[in-house]
């Protein structure tokens, strides 16, 4: 019984940034709904891999979505669109700064993230793409895209961590 309330409280929490990611990368609400079932299905059968030492439950909880939404787009021959104009690292990025509200970190990364940075996560994390594909997109060597990755989240960590955001 305790579990089932445990969970209630997890879905309560978390479906609606959950959903969000998911949206953001099928481009499809009912899509996304039904993927966010499907991930909250797989969360309940596999919250005993999450290892806390490991990370944050969110930071897990992010994964298996972002995980469920790109299987779906790989199973029906869906490619991830981008919304953000390719023709350079620096060009248009301040409309998607402004637009990544939908996890609730729009301050962090305004004022936390060079630009370059924050597009790698945005094509990664949210837009569905490999870190080869964003080398190939953006023509950056693939090392490259893996050390602004990790930058990135090591410094939305830090900043998470210093701001106080309960992402637990």
């Amino acid at each position: 019984m305790h579990s089932r309330i445990a969970f209630s409280e997890l879905y309560d929490r978390y479906a609606a940034t959950l959903l969000g990611v998911i949206t953001k990368i099928v481009k499809n609400e009912t899509e996304a709904e039904d993927l966010l079932q499907d991930t909250f299905v797989k969360v309940w059968k596999n919250i005993h891999r999450h290892d806390p030492a490991k990370g944050r439950l969110f930071t897990w909880l992010l994964n298996v979505t972002r995980n469920t939404a790109l299987d779906y787009l790989r199973a029906n021959k869906k490619a991830p669109q981008v919304e953000i104009p390719l023709d350079g690292y620096l060009p248009g990025m301040s409309a998607t700064l402004n637009n990544v509200g939908y996890i609730g970190f729009s301050d962090a990364v305004n004022t936390t993230l060079d630009p370059k940075h924050w597009q790698i996560i945005e094509l990664v994390y949210f837009q569905g793409y490999t870190q080869q594909e964003v080398s190939e997109h953006l023509n950056l060597p693939l090392g490259t895209v893996k050390t602004w990755t990790r930058i990135a989240l090591i410094q939305l960590r830090q900043t998470f961590r210093r701001d106080q955001f309960a992402f637990q």
